[in-house]
């Protein structure tokens, strides 16, 4: 019997999650930003695992799994620091924050579990990190086989993932010393009204691969995106500000962040709802697939389903979705007592309560949707934040503000934040695990063992969450907090700065809505223009959810991957040439893994240097004056070195022999 969910895989997986957990809270609440720990986890897991004979691929499997609920956990940085924001808290209380981040995580694996069968079992989506995960395990367990033929597991296989990942790192490493540029920046003015746009290309190799993977529908569709907040949005409404004295990069970077995002959540908001309405009968049939196992189960015939249909079964499912509801009921009702709000305490947790239940199901649906578009790492959580946030903000608005006194608003924006915090976990967690569970099929694991491993990964993370947010609160502070202004270095927190302000709006009634109205007007656009495409073409589409990624998510994220399907568009034609097109194109897939293991891998020991150097950017080389310098060479180094790697690895592909 293989090796699969053993106690040294958990042991070995919850190591890591605590060590990464604690990078991607830091990180996140400095730069903006968390990272997959997917990958990272599956070749520190390879490497250790090695030392055992009796090591599967399965077993590594689960090692990733549970460290991956790091990366996804810790994406609670962009909504609990608002409570220190608003004023209502001074400090992280443990158990409370504990509650929040176990009982979100746990009730996202078990939302998750129907959806795997739509989502990932009976869809196309590309899972770019998933795909990713999984070729990377793949190559890394073959090593040991002298008669592994195929290319994935063969020579040729590791060599790409390894020297993708080589290249990536010391690219990386390149840019931190900042001889290197980060980026390809430049923002401008545009006629006499000082209106003001600009372009920012990340020199990210993890962002190019990510392209690669995720095809060039996708990469279209967020170009599209990004022309229309950075080629109309932002020149638009800095146009209207007429500010002429305002640096133009200031003046840009506060259009879009304060109108420009508006727009992209709007547009997200709608294409989450049309998503969510074409995931109804794959849904359906997933949730009567999962019924129809248990029968099976039942019925004595467990045996006979296939290992990759193995799901924890729906019944404890649907009991643990219901236990979890119990104690988030309590916490909610626990906060509301201590708010200040204890004589609509009924209200608010029946409230609550029911909101958790069906916003939890829509933005799980929505985010492994996203995921599997894009990938977790790129996937706007913070947009769905919005959309959470602005509805239990507007039904306290409705239900409970009028009975209360208007000294009671800061208790019902921390009302608000505080059930966000619970759905948007649950967000977090869906964006991450069918990811995961596409990893697992890909390399034959068994689902239920998964979910369980999930559920361990958060309990853990779950654990270091509180007392790492408590550190960095306490040696830093926010911005906006009370107080910050009096701390050298307090954190950006930017998403959660953003979400509190938004809490802030709805509940004060000062909310620009016509942003968030022209945005799901662009939405509904490019549903139709996307249906009409579906039915007058064959391949070209432009998903809804890409473009209103493209509108939401900075173009230093979104210009790179646009790059990256390009350039994987026309490495496979170039491919469909070579005597051998199908092993060609899966060797350009593992260049592309590479490339995020290798810098995926190093921002976990950069972020940690920052840490523990107190400094910014700890490993700089070059002083003021270099960046004209470090954007020229970093471009071109860049560009020379993706067209060297893409040209080995079609000479490689073409001189394997079958």
């Amino acid at each position: 019997m293989r090796k699969e969910l053993t106690v040294r895989g958990i042991i070995i997986g919850i190591i890591i999650t605590l060590v990464f957990t604690a990078a991607n809270v830091y990180f996140g609440l400095k730069a903006g930003l968390t990272f997959s720990t997917s990958i990272p986890a599956a070749v520190i897991s390879m490497a250790i695992l090695r030392g055992f004979k009796n090591a599967t691929v399965q077993e590594n499997n689960i090692v990733q799994t549970v460290a991956s609920a790091a990366g996804t956990l810790s994406s609670i940085i962009f909504v609990l620091p608002g409570l220190i924001m608003i004023g209502w808290w001074t400090e992280f209380p443990f158990w409370i924050s504990f509650l929040i981040c176990a009982l979100g995580g746990i009730l996202g694996v078990m939302y998750s579990i129907p959806l795997r069968r739509a989502l990932v079992t009976s869809s196309d989506l590309p899972y770019p990190e998933g795909v990713a995960c999984a070729e990377v395990l793949k190559v890394g367990s073959s090593g040991d086989s002298a008669h592994a033929s195929d290319i994935e597991h063969g020579r040729a296989g590791l060599l790409a993932v390894l020297w993708g990942s080589i290249v990536a790192a010391v690219f990386a490493v390149i840019v931190a010393t900042q001889v290197f540029a980060a980026d390809v920046a430049q923002t401008f003015r545009i006629g006499r009204r000082g209106a003001v746009s600009g372009y920012d290309f990340s020199l990210s190799f993890a962002l190019l691969a990510i392209g690669h993977l995720v095809g060039l529908s996708v990469g279209i569709a967020m170009l599209i995106g990004a022309f229309i907040g950075w080629g109309w949005g932002v020149p638009h409404y800095s146009g209207l500000v007429g500010d002429l004295t305002t640096a133009a990069g200031q003046l840009a970077q506060s259009t879009w962040s304060k109108k420009v995002r508006f727009l992209g959540a709007g547009a997200i908001g709608v294409s989450a709802i049309w998503t969510l309405l074409k995931l109804v009968q794959p849904v359906a049939k997933g949730l009567a697939g999962a019924m129809a196992a248990s029968r099976a189960r039942k019925a004595g015939k467990a045996d006979t389903l296939p290992i990759t249909e193995r799901d924890i079964p729906i019944g404890i499912v649907g009991l643990v979705t219901l236990v979890c509801m119990l104690p988030i009921g309590w916490v909610l009702g626990y906060f509301a007592n201590t708010s200040g709000l204890g004589a609509h305490m009924t209200t608010l947790v029946i409230g609550g309560v029911t909101y958790v239940l069906l916003m939890s199901f829509f933005v799980s649906a929505v985010c492994g949707y996203m995921a599997g578009l894009i990938g977790s790492s790129n996937s706007p959580l913070s947009g769905i934040g919005i959309l959470v946030v602005i509805g239990a903000a507007l039904l306290l608005v409705l239900g409970v503000k009028p009975y209360v006194s208007p000294d009671a608003s800061k208790a019902l924006m921390a009302f608000a934040l505080f059930t966000t915090a619970v759905i948007f976990n649950v967000a977090a967690i869906a964006n991450n695990n069918l990811q995961d569970l596409k990893t697992g099929q890909l390399v034959d694991a068994t689902p239920w063992k998964q979910q369980v491993a999930l559920v361990i990964g958060v309990i853990a993370g779950a654990f270091v969450i509180p007392p790492v947010l408590d550190l960095v609160n306490h040696a830093y502070g926010f911005v906006g907090a009370p107080g910050a202004d009096l701390r050298p270095h307090p954190l950006p927190a930017p998403q959660a700065g953003l979400i509190s302000s938004l809490a802030q709006g709805v509940i004060a009634a000062n909310i620009d809505w016509s942003l968030i109205r022209i945005g799901a007007l662009i939405g509904v656009c490019i549903i139709v223009l996307d249906e009409i495409l579906a039915r007058a073409t064959r391949r070209m589409r432009v998903p809804p959810l890409a473009v209103g990624l493209g509108i939401y998510l900075p173009t230093q994220s979104t210009l790179m991957i646009v790059v990256g399907a390009i350039v994987g568009w026309l490495f496979e034609r170039r491919a469909d040439r070579t005597p051998k097109p199908e092993a060609t194109k899966q060797l350009g897939v593992l260049l592309a893994s590479g490339l995020i293991v290798g810098e995926s891998i190093i921002g976990v020991v950069i972020s940690a240097i920052v840490v523990f150097s107190g400094k910014g950017a700890p490993l700089s080389l070059v002083g003021p004056g270099y960046e004209t310098a470090g954007i020229v060479i970093g471009g071109v180094a860049f560009a020379a070195i993706a067209f060297l790697l893409y040209r080995w690895i079609l000479r490689m592909g073409a001189a394997r022999t079958p």
